[in-house]
């Protein structure tokens, strides 16, 4: 049971209706976890404030799959449902790609070097080992890449906490309906 109700779109505050908006034109619906972060405007600033740029660094299908991993991690049912969702429709990942992702593996070796990666920053907190940091830059990630991919992890630690905190309620499908729908 959700910890916390979700506030209906009119009852979140006005200095959040501007981004709710942006949500609502992106998805065609405003996802719980936004509707919960909107209760306070900062927070949820403070989020797209790392969004919108990180955006701009790693591809969509990666930044899909550094969500997945490390929230498998952190046992947020919601983020690994969500990115399950956005995965496999905007990034046009498989349903097999995803279920890998969930455990740091990937069927291309570079990608799986910086999957695992980012889930190693997230079981140890930040406290991998070099020989963890020297794979992921032999796979070919640059270390202007592997801080976008930290940087990830920290951005989805914040979703993840947020969603495990309040058991935001899921409303994305889950992985064995996106794989029925192929």
């Amino acid at each position: 049971m959700a910890h916390n109700a979700i506030p209906s779109h009119t009852q979140s505050p006005v200095d959040s209706q501007v981004t709710l908006d942006s949500f609502e034109k992106l998805f065609g619906f405003v996802p719980n976890i936004f509707s919960v972060m909107a209760q306070s405007p900062h927070a949820l600033a403070a989020f797209k404030g790392l969004q919108i740029p990180l955006e701009k660094t790693l591809d969509a299908a990666m930044r899909d799959r550094i969500a997945i991993a490390v929230s498998e991690v952190n046992g947020c049912d919601y983020t690994v449902r969500a990115h399950s969702f956005i995965g496999s429709q905007f990034s046009k990942l498989d349903v097999a790609e995803i279920q890998m992702n969930r455990y740091g593996k990937s069927g291309d070796l570079k990608i799986e070097a910086a999957v695992h990666f980012a889930k190693k920053v997230a079981e140890t907190r930040g406290k991998v080992k070099g020989s963890d940091l020297q794979q992921v830059r032999d796979a070919g990630w640059t270390d202007a890449q592997v801080i976008e991919i930290i940087a990830r992890v920290a951005q989805f630690l914040y979703i993840n906490f947020l969603n495990n905190v309040f058991q935001t309620e899921i409303d994305f499908p889950a992985l064995e309906t996106i794989a029925d729908e192929a």
